[in-house]
């Protein structure tokens, strides 16, 4: 009797065990998943030069990867460069001649304006005395009125000599107005902007990707002309990596911003890649004809952009998708921000 209730017991036991294992691993259950289609999309850019001139240099093509700040093309230089050395030099003119004026006046120069000064003192001082000498011999009749008219008009002129030889001296001493400074040094602050300017537009003629990337276009080739409003190359970013799909307004208040997903493709049956909701947005509109849907094409919808970790490099721009989210994850990712920043690169919630 005893091991018969120790055998029951032991079968109850088993089953409860066996309840809980299925209840703990059970399928989720299909109203607690969301299933989206849509398709593999990229940002593209176009880098263009910030100058204008003949392309010299293509360095890839089509297919070919390439890292941020890497060089992928240049315009003939010989202009900038000669522009830049003109820009040095005016540069170095204008340094120079600031430089005297803040220096002022050097020491044989005030001498040297202190020596003419002196002498023509000596003149005019020597032409004072012969005109009162001219004046006294006058009533004697040994001088004439000519004579008298010759020693003024001489008296005259060493008199305004040595003013101007003592105006040179002072100005000598005193040294340059401190506004010529101001003004000379404002013109070499202009000239090294110009020389940084030629600098940059010299750098310009070099152009470099601006971010990680493959090369889908190569549109310009050595020899034509490139402008700032000529792109030089069709570059598909590796990151961010976006499934772009469409969910219905029924949804919505289900879906939030971090919200992990899986995504599969028909290109690479059994592999699955993990990403999450990085963008919602706001309005809505009618279902696209390029997206697969089992709902009506007439219903608005609304786009959803689910990133994903590709460290393979396997989704392609336009690949079919298919987006599996467990919207039972919702409290998870509650506030928009996923609690752990995913590790296959940065969170992105861009819109577009």
């Amino acid at each position: 009797m005893k091991k018969r209730r120790l055998l029951v017991a032991a079968v109850v036991l088993l089953g409860l065990a066996g309840g809980l294992m299925y209840w703990w691993l059970r399928p989720a259950s299909a109203a607690n998943t969301l299933t989206l289609y849509g398709n593999v999309d990229i940002w593209e850019v176009h880098p263009a030069f910030n100058d204008s001139g003949p392309v010299s240099q293509m360095f890839v093509t089509e297919g070919s990867s390439v890292r941020k700040g890497e060089l992928i093309a240049r315009i003939d230089d010989t202009r900038y460069i000669a522009r830049l050395a003109e820009a040095k030099h005016k540069a170095a003119n204008l340094k120079a001649v600031l430089l005297s004026l803040m220096h002022g006046s050097r020491p044989q120069q005030i001498a040297q304006a202190r020596a003419t000064m002196e002498g023509l003192r000596a003149i005019y001082q020597n032409a004072k005395t012969n005109y009162a000498r001219t004046l006294k011999l006058m009533p004697q009749g040994i001088a004439s009125i000519q004579d008298r008219d010759d020693a003024q008009a001489g008296l005259r002129s060493a008199r305004a000599n040595y003013r101007a030889a003592l105006q040179a001296y002072r100005l000598a001493v005193v040294g340059p107005r401190h506004e010529d400074i101001l003004a000379a040094r404002s013109a070499y602050h202009a000239a090294i902007a110009a020389q940084a300017l030629a600098a940059r537009e010299l750098t310009d003629t070099s152009l470099y990707a601006p971010a990680d990337g493959t090369i889908e276009d190569r549109i310009l080739e050595p020899g034509d002309m490139a402008s700032p409003s000529t792109p030089v190359y069709t570059i598909a970013l590796t990151s961010p990596l976006w499934v772009r799909a469409y969910a219905p307004e029924t949804v919505l208040g289900k879906l939030a911003l971090g919200m992990p997903a899986r995504i599969t493709t028909d290109s690479f049956p059994g592999r699955r890649y993990r990403g999450w909701v990085g963008y919602i947005s706001p309005t809505a509109e009618f279902t696209p004809r390029t997206v697969e849907t089992p709902t009506l094409r007439t219903q608005l919808v609304y786009q959803v952009r689910i990133y994903a970790c590709d460290s393979r490099g396997e989704l392609r721009l336009g690949m079919p998708a298919t987006v599996t989210i467990e919207l039972t994850r919702h409290a998870e990712a509650a506030g928009g921000i996923p609690a752990t920043t995913p590790s296959c690169g940065e969170t992105h919630a861009r819109g577009g």
